[in-house]
């Protein structure tokens, strides 16, 4: 993805006094997963449809040319697709949160954020689904009910 000087920050992204950002994004993802917590859902795989924004500082040259200086998205859909796959979840909301972790173990991902649709749950819906946003600075919020 090319940046230069006059292009704007990327929306949404950290505020940090005057530093270039850089979006790598994976869009739409359709994986068929284990997820849900109906009977159906935990007997059949249904599509799910993953779509991620990693945040990182732009501090790629512009010269070398090497994947190796770049955050590389072929690793991150691979690594999103192995953890869908690694087994149940049942609420998309966990899945989120591990597909965050995932990619804010990466030193150079500043903020993330993660959507997750299940476009086959609701057939009056063409999808329906979550997005979160965390950043490497602010820890998960604790669950609902405990201090």
């Amino acid at each position: 993805m090319h940046t230069d000087d006059k292009a704007p920050k990327a929306q949404g992204a950290p505020a940090s006094a005057g530093r270039r950002l850089r979006r790598v994004f994976v869009r739409d993802l359709e994986i068929v997963a284990s997820v849900g917590v109906h009977e159906h859902e935990k007997r059949y795989e249904q599509r799910i449809v993953v779509s991620a924004d990693l945040f990182v500082p732009d501090t790629y040259d512009g010269v070398s040319d090497r994947l190796a200086d770049v955050v590389d998205y072929s690793k991150v859909v691979d690594g999103i697709a192995r953890l869908v796959q690694s087994g149940h979840f049942y609420l998309i909301e966990t899945l989120a949160e591990r597909i965050a972790a995932q990619c804010l173990a990466d030193a150079r991902v500043a903020r993330v954020r993660v959507q997750i649709e299940k476009p086959d749950a609701m057939p009056s819906c063409r999808s329906v689904g979550i997005e979160i946003e965390r950043d490497r600075a602010a820890p998960p919020p604790p669950p609902a009910g405990r201090p």
